[in-house]
């Protein structure tokens, strides 16, 4: 733990411009980032006494080991420059807002030729449209369900589109009318375009022209005594209603706007956003975060900062208007950043706010708190969902905290550690047989997973069977990892002495684990301790934690350390060693399944390299291939008949060793 007093800049050293400054590390990892209208005052405030500073802010500063700063001309520039290093750095202190890509969103592919709509979670992506987010992925698919009958757009995947192009059939879909079956040519490719325009209208507000053309044609259909297209038209009109009533009209006036309110405690917050477009509630999302550890500001307006910051400067990068334009016209619903933003108080640089948002958007964005009228109850039901979700949240989660923290102390007081294990990184191996030999190597911070950081390892030098395999593919993860680490560690320091100010990003192995676990017992930890010992490497401390009585292992030392069976340090070593096995896992299957998938294809006699790639060319996949006749293989130019059904019994004889490889597998794990 180190002292702020250390690496305290001297006091007329600070300048008193606007400015951004960032915290780092020992090994030179940013560890936060923040802006200030006057440096000199704001780090100032971090070197106070450091007992009176809030938790989060404490743990920061001893965590650090230096701060730099950079001097801007406005406090618009800080605004964009504080979130460029937040998005490149990553650091573990400042507030992150990540949870948005688990809220699946309804996506349209208008940069296909035959658009498609579907369920999509994830990044944003050019030349895709997307309505949304929603709160459950049913609730999209019962929308698609009801909006296919009135426009029957393409929603299967490009394998099932183009199988069933080649065999000539619609699917069911096609067939009860709940798409235009573009595959077989029942519609061109312009009119299954103007089908998703409409739907992409429908859905962005314009919903009264088409349900007055559905009753006009519903009334003309009656008159004309064809009461058939008169029923299916008004069952049609019935499921535009029933779309529109699941998205409730809340504001009169086709207000656009985000409404945000927060909920907190001493630690953390909850966050909720209304998005309404066209006054109807489009989408809802919310996310728990921790505190910010800025000093500077009240903590609600802290909160209000970041968030717009983070939030609209991510969404304007990822969801900018796509590169097909619906109907020539600019489309206002597909904007990130609204026209008007509801927030339950104003920070201090609202204004600076402003002008960076209305940036974003290219045009003037009104960034203000609601008082009385309908936006005002908005906001409140907004509010009462985030105290809601945080109440949820603590249920949920009670203690999680403090059980993350108690597992760290007791970990360190266990094995006699300097410091609490903040990072912890393990290894693991799995092979069978000792063929397909790989190694993995899982990350926590804070108690936590950092899958960002996860990496697996092809072994090379695995040689023997049984537990010399093992102890030799340890050393070899151990020497590979600390090698990347010393490599980076030393373009650091070089970048750092060719420059007082270098703008190289620290690689995220430039830093070492605090603890470092195998998977094994004695001959493991002392392999992968040699290999440290050899490379120079004497802060990081090892042990072994072998699955028989969960003993843990530590290099020089006849008896293993005990941990008491509910203690929450073997817990924590329990959940990393057990997620290392499961990531090692899943990397040996998918390793192994395309050796023996390529050693069937490569045993079928005459079939060389090109036939074998136009065959996996034409499928898609060698899953498909797996699934198709020899009258659909024999559809690939150059094959025959009898390579066909050759092809097909290698493939169903790799399928049957593979599964039962699986099972084999499976059932030794279960042993253990």
């Amino acid at each position: 733990m180190a002292d702020p007093a250390s690496y305290r800049p001297p006091p007329g050293s600070i300048p008193v411009q606007p400015g951004v400054y960032r915290f780092s590390d020992a090994h030179g990892r940013v560890i936060y980032v923040g802006k200030a209208k006057s440096l000199r005052s704001r780090l100032t405030s971090y070197f106070a006494d450091i007992a009176g500073l809030h938790p989060r802010t404490r743990q920061m500063v001893t965590t650090a080991a230096k701060v730099e700063w950079t001097v801007v001309a406005t406090e618009v520039e800080a605004l964009q420059l504080e979130y460029n290093w937040i998005k490149e750095f990553d650091p573990r202190f400042n507030v992150r807002y990540r949870d948005d890509k688990s809220y699946p969103v309804l996506a349209v592919t208008l940069n296909e030729e035959y658009p498609r709509l579907m369920v999509y979670r994830g990044p944003r992506r050019k030349g895709v449209r997307y309505f949304g987010p929603y709160s459950h992925a049913w609730a999209i698919r019962e929308t698609l369900d009801l909006l296919t009958r009135v426009f029957p757009a393409r929603t299967c995947s490009a394998g099932v589109f183009k199988r069933h192009s080649q065999i000539e059939r619609p699917c069911l879909l096609g067939y009860i009318d709940k798409c235009s079956a573009p595959c077989v040519g029942r519609v061109s490719a312009e009119q299954h375009r103007q089908i998703v325009v409409d739907f992409c209208d429908f859905l962005s507000g314009k919903t009264d022209r088409f349900a007055r053309d559905l009753e006009r044609q519903m009334n003309a259909a009656a008159e004309e005594l064809d009461f058939e297209r008169a029923a299916r038209l008004r069952d049609d009109l019935g499921a535009l209603r029933r779309a529109l009533e699941k998205q409730a009209v809340v504001l009169g006036d086709g207000t656009d706007a985000d409404v945000v309110a927060f909920a907190d405690d001493d630690l953390q917050a909850a966050v909720q956003v209304f998005h309404v477009r066209g006054g109807r509630v489009r989408g809802q999302r919310g996310w728990i975060v921790e505190k910010p550890a800025d000093p500077g500001d009240s903590a609600e307006a802290a909160l209000v900062e970041q968030f717009l910051t983070q939030f609209y400067g991510a969404e304007a990068e990822l969801g900018g208007p796509p590169e097909v334009e619906l109907g020539g016209a600019a489309d206002e619903s597909i904007n990130p950043v609204p026209k008007e933003v509801l927030v339950p108080c104003l920070p201090p640089n609202a204004r600076e706010l402003t002008d960076w948002l209305s940036g974003l958007r290219g045009s003037r964005v009104a960034l203000r708190v609601p008082q009385r009228g309908d936006k005002r109850a908005l906001a409140d039901t907004v509010h009462r969902n985030a105290q809601d979700a945080l109440q949820q949240h603590k249920l949920r989660r009670a203690g999680d905290f403090t059980a993350r923290s108690a597992a760290l102390q007791n970990i360190q007081e266990s094995l006699g550690l300097a410091d609490a294990p903040l990072r912890i990184e393990c290894v693991d191996i799995s092979h069978v047989q000792g063929t397909d030999v790989v190694g993995s190597l899982v990350v926590f911070e804070d108690g936590l997973p950092r899958k960002s950081d996860y990496r697996h390892f092809a072994i090379r030098e695995a040689a023997g069977d049984g537990r010399s395999d093992d102890v030799a593919s340890i050393a070899e993860v151990t020497r590979r990892r600390f090698l990347r680490h010393l490599r980076d560690t030393e373009t650091l320091d070089a970048a750092t002495e060719a420059a007082s100010e270098p703008e190289i990003k620290p690689r995220r192995f430039a830093y070492p684990p605090n603890l470092f676990v195998v998977d094994g017992g004695v001959p493991q930890v002392n392999a992968a301790q040699a290999v440290l010992d050899d490379l120079g490497v004497t802060d990081v401390a090892v042990i072994g934690l072998a699955k028989r009585l969960e003993e843990v292992w530590v290099p020089g030392e006849a008896d293993p350390v005990i941990l008491p069976r509910n203690s929450e340090g073997l817990y924590l070593l329990q959940r990393v060693r057990d997620e290392a096995h499961r990531f090692a896992i899943s990397y040996h299957r998918s390793k192994r399944s395309k050796r023996m998938t390529a050693s069937a294809l490569d045993a079928v006699r005459g079939l060389g390299e090109t036939r074998r790639k136009a065959l996996v060319t034409h499928f898609g996949s060698v899953a498909r291939l797996r699934q198709a006749s020899v009258e659909e293989i024999t559809e690939v130019p150059g094959i025959g008949a009898a390579t066909a059904a050759a092809v097909l019994e290698a493939l169903g004889a790799a399928q049957t060793g593979t599964s039962a490889d699986v099972v084999g597998d499976d059932a030794q794990q279960a042993a253990l």
